[in-house]
């Protein structure tokens, strides 16, 4: 009965999901059905693969380990530059995101250079592309686009499909934005992993099949969101069907390769360090003035503070910016299938990814994932398993808008659908794997 209820719950998640889209579709008599089914139908089949059938999951789990053991190698290298100024006089936590985390952005941005000057990404990238355009019926353009976002992230993916951008149509640039938004880069992939699985090679395993699942998963699901929100409203060139990869400045030769990608993972990083400070003191600094009045109490009244502690049963210390993010998404957390106790904190975490970005809620995950049930912990590591924040639309249109000058005015007008969208085909990612959390996960 609590499997069927389950089910249920993630099919009414579904459909709410659905009807927003089609709520805010700019052409809602042109939506595409086929496309829509058949697109959640490649999920729930990608799914169902990945946790019930033993030689797919094992090819996952095979993929996983690689990334397991990459890291083991990033770790040599940290252990060599760091080891001797580690201490017991800094906090744990702040040890794993600097010695750690942080150096393993710059050796997986290394690493996706490498592979993408020796021609391996490009045909893993073709792969899925071919998939794609056969299953719902895309253009080779968005196809090629929505492919790369699973493995180069938002801001090099569209160099993939360079030479088409000028010539896309509304709906393919804003399925561009949204795969960018519903996916993440290979780059991050690892700290990721390494906020989730900490030290444990067995936990780093389930988490890197649980987050490389999540973004195969998002690309279809992008794609279904993006052509509800903006139907495509002009017949498809035949030449855009061409599956080409255009060749990218990887670098003259592997050596070349290796340092560009450390190039870019050190700003990459150096950019996450930055923003996680600034942001994390921004929190504070709000919290600190939503506690002053949630201190006020009036007549035989208490404090908000301790009415939110008494509440929420000491999860939550305080009347804070996170409490308020966890009423205003709980409702939503509940369709992707969170049980009750853990509706404040997910709906936190939802909250946090959103306003803030992704980085900062795993961030937040990691302190507070012992205290959740295994299922809360699952859904929010597929929810939050995207670039879809405020942010992204910033990098969005000034990353496409300087490689394509001429698609700028309709990326800002895109921009917070790209969101919406984003949002909701990680959602979409959640609920399935909500409704199939059991057993075999």
């Amino acid at each position: 009965m609590d499997i069927f209820l389950n089910i249920l719950r993630g099919f009414v998640g579904m459909g709410f999901l659905i009807g927003i889209l089609y709520l805010l579709s700019a052409n809602k008599k042109a939506i595409n059905w086929r496309l829509v089914f058949s697109g959640l139908a490649v999920q729930l089949v990608l799914a169902l693969l990945i946790f019930y059938v033993p030689p797919v999951r094992i090819v996952f789990d095979w993929m996983a380990s690689f990334f397991v053991v990459v890291l083991q190698f990033a770790q040599e290298g940290i252990d060599f530059l760091f080891a001797s100024f580690i201490t017991n006089e800094v906090a744990p936590g702040l040890l794993n995101f600097a010695f750690n985390i942080l150096p393993t952005i710059v050796f997986f941005a290394a690493l996706s250079s490498v592979l993408y000057y020796l021609g391996v990404l490009q045909v893993i990238i073709k792969g899925f592309a071919w998939a794609m355009s056969k299953t719902m019926q895309l253009t080779g353009a968005e196809s090629l686009a929505a492919a790369a976002n699973v493995f180069i992230g938002q801001t090099e993916a569209p160099l993939v499909v360079k030479p088409y951008l000028e010539d896309m149509s509304k709906s393919e640039l804003l399925c561009l934005m949204t795969g960018g938004m519903a996916t993440i880069a290979g780059s991050v992939f690892g700290a990721y992993v390494g906020y989730l699985g900490g030290d444990d090679p067995v936990q780093q395993q389930l988490f890197a099949t649980h987050l490389l699942t999540a973004s195969i998963m998002s690309a279809p699901a992008a794609i279904v969101a993006a052509k509800m929100l903006y139907p495509e409203d002009r017949e498809v060139d035949l030449e855009s069907q061409k599956l080409n990869i255009p060749p990218q400045q990887a670098g003259s030769n592997l050596l070349d390769a290796i340092s560009r990608g450390t190039t870019d993972g050190l700003k990459l990083a150096i950019n996450v360090g930055a923003m996680l400070l600034v942001f994390t003191a921004l929190v504070a600094m709000v919290n600190f003035l939503l506690g002053q009045v949630g201190s006020i109490a009036f007549g035989n009244f208490k404090g908000l503070n301790e009415m939110v502690v008494n509440m929420t049963e000491g999860r939550f210390d305080a009347f804070n910016l996170e409490f308020l993010l966890g009423l205003l998404f709980a409702p939503i957390a509940w369709l992707l299938g969170v049980n009750g106790p853990d509706l404040l904190v997910a709906g936190q975490m939802l909250g946090l990814k959103t306003t803030l970005n992704e980085f900062f809620a795993y961030a937040q995950l990691e302190g507070i994932k012992e205290m959740v049930q295994p299922k809360t912990l699952i859904i929010l590591t597929y929810a939050l398993c995207g670039f879809a924040n405020f942010a992204s639309i910033g990098i969005q249109i000034g990353g496409i808008g300087a490689i394509a000058p001429g698609t700028r005015k309709t990326l800002s007008e895109f921009g917070i659908k790209a969101l919406i969208g984003g949002t909701i085909a990680a959602f979409f990612t959640a609920i399935i794997a909500g409704m199939l959390f059991g057993s075999a996960v």
